[in-house]
C-alpha cells in the first residue's frame, strides 16, 4: 500500500516544479522548508484504498517542539497522540464510503521520551509529527470529498495544509485552510 504513496510524489513532479516556481520562497534546499502553521498531507485513492500520509511541525499539534518534560506537556503530547489514532473523525471520513482502517503509524521524537543527540546541551531541533493511514473503503465511489474542518478545529495550530492528492479525477496540488477545508476528490 505505502508504494502508492512513495510514488506520489514522482507523479506530482510537474505540478510542484510548477507550484515551486510560483513560490517566492527561494530556499535552496532539498528538503521543503519546516514552517509552523503549514503542514503537507499527500492523499492517494486507488481502487478501494484510501492513504493519507501527515507531515507538520509539532508546534502546530502541541504548541511546542522541546521534549514533553512537564506534566502538563505531556498531557498536551497524550492527548494529541489519542486524537491522531482517530482518523475516521480527525479526517471527517464520510460514512457512507465504508471506510477502515488497516494501518496507522505515527511517528515524532515528541512520542520517544529517548533523548535526542544534542538535546542534553540544550541545542534546540524541529520536530515533526508523522502520521500515516491506510484504509479499505468499501464504497470508495461515495468518498467525494474530506473535510479537515475538525482537523484544524483540534489542532487550531495548523493555518494550513499543502496537498498532493491522486484521485480518481486525476492529481492535484491544493492549498487547504480552516476557511477553505475541503479537499474534493
Amino acid at each position: 500500500m505505502r508504494r502508492l504513496l512513495l510514488a506520489l510524489p514522482f507523479a506530482l513532479l510537474p505540478l510542484a516544479m510548477a507550484h515551486a516556481a510560483d513560490d517566492h520562497d527561494h530556499e535552496h534546499s532539498s528538503l521543503p522548508p519546516h514552517e509552523h502553521g503549514v503542514g503537507s498531507l499527500n492523499v492517494a485513492l486507488d481502487g478501494q484504498t484510501l492513504e493519507l500520509d501527515l507531515d507538520g511541525p509539532s508546534m502546530n499539534l502541541v504548541g511546542f517542539e522541546h521534549l514533553a518534560t512537564t506534566d502538563a506537556d505531556k498531557a498536551k503530547v497524550n492527548s494529541a497522540r489519542k486524537q491522531l489514532e482517530d482518523p475516521l473523525v480527525l479526517f471527517s471520513i464520510p460514512k457512507a464510503a465504508g471506510c477502515a482502517a488497516d494501518a496507522q503509524e505515527l511517528k515524532s521524537p515528541l512520542f520517544d521520551p529517548a533523548p535526542e543527540e544534542g538535546a542534553a546541551k540544550g541545542e534546540h531541533h524541529h520536530s515533526d509529527i508523522e502520521a500515516h493511514y491506510a484504509f479499505t473503503c468499501s464504497k470508495p465511489e461515495a468518498l467525494k470529498a474530506l473535510d479537515l474542518a475538525q482537523f484544524f478545529k483540534t489542532f487550531p495550530g495548523t493555518h494550513k495544509f499543502k496537498v498532493q492528492l491522486i484521485g480518481p479525477s486525476g492529481q492535484q496540488a491544493v492549498e487547504v485552510t480552516p476557511k477553505a477545508a475541503t479537499l474534493k476528490f
